[in-house]
């Protein structure tokens, strides 16, 4: 999958950085001689998917161009505990000065690709994808929902200027769905789909009769999901969400919904454990 570079993300790096490094890397400096080279491998410790290697290669090319990687697994691709991911070379300082915020975004990354990989592996064979939401660390939005593609699943808006997303908070101060969808209708273009977030299956026939093209089964039990795909009968898209699970998915899949949005691929997908050694 092509990893799409942007000025966002470049200074995100260089934001990282420059809070590690400060005024300089005075162990490194004090140690390791200007003109040395180096050889790094960077070894997986567990079972992972592998993500973030352009993020790494920007990190070290920020530092020093003269840095070169090569990898052995490109992003998406599995390894196990012990395999080597990628190779590094070039001037040493650059290396052991970059090598904690390269980890960093790293770990992260290949956190949530492998969190998302093993949620789509649940509901395979059934209708639904999974999906990401909003619940991302701030400042690293794209590189999550990056890391949810690699992974195997799709995203969900990038943002509130992305998506019509009609929620309980929106329809409380509207005075109702109906009164919502017109609102928005009267506003945004009609390129934009409308999706509205339903607790309750009389919720949902309001959203299906006002015009919704989408809507969020929030919290719903199985047996409410059943009957709300029964009701909405192909009119709608239909997306499950709420304390999903990889216990718990599988189930959620097969009552027919299309979606299955997982905030737990972003913001509880954990760091990944991988290791940084200089090769004597």
């Amino acid at each position: 999958m092509n990893f799409v570079w942007s000025g966002h993300w470049a200074e995100t790096i260089k934001n990282a950085l420059y809070q590690d490094i400060g005024r300089g890397d005075i162990t490194t400096n004090a140690i390791v001689a200007a003109g040395q080279k180096a050889e790094a491998v960077l070894v997986a410790r567990e079972d992972m998917v592998v993500c973030g290697l352009p993020v790494m290669a920007e990190v070290f090319s920020v530092l020093d161009r003269r840095i070169r990687m090569l990898p052995e697994t490109p992003d998406g691709g599995g390894v196990r505990a012990g395999n080597i991911i990628c190779t590094l070379s070039g001037p040493a300082r650059g290396i052991l000065t970059g090598e904690r915020v390269a980890l960093n975004f790293f770990q992260n990354l290949s956190g949530v690709a492998t969190l998302t990989r093993r949620f789509v592996e649940q509901v395979a064979g059934t209708n639904a994808q999974i999906v990401d939401t909003r619940k991302t660390t701030p400042g690293l939005r794209q590189l999550q929902k990056y890391a949810v593609r690699i992974g195997g699943g799709r995203n969900h808006r990038m943002g509130l200027d992305d998506g019509v997303l009609i929620k309980e908070n929106h329809i409380a101060l509207a005075g109702g769905i109906t009164e919502a969808i017109k609102r928005v209708e009267e506003t945004v273009s009609h390129l934009h789909r409308i999706e509205v977030e339903c607790e309750t299956l009389d919720q949902v026939r309001e959203a299906l009769d006002a015009g919704a093209q989408a809507i969020l089964l929030d919290n719903m039990s199985l047996d409410m999901l059943r009957r709300a795909v029964a009701i909405a009968g192909g009119k709608a898209l239909l997306e499950a969400s709420g304390n999903m699970t990889l216990e718990t998915v599988r189930a959620v899949a097969e009552t027919g919904v299309d979606l299955i949005s997982v905030g737990a691929i972003t913001h509880s997908a954990g760091s990944k454990d991988v290791s940084l050694l200089v090769k004597i």
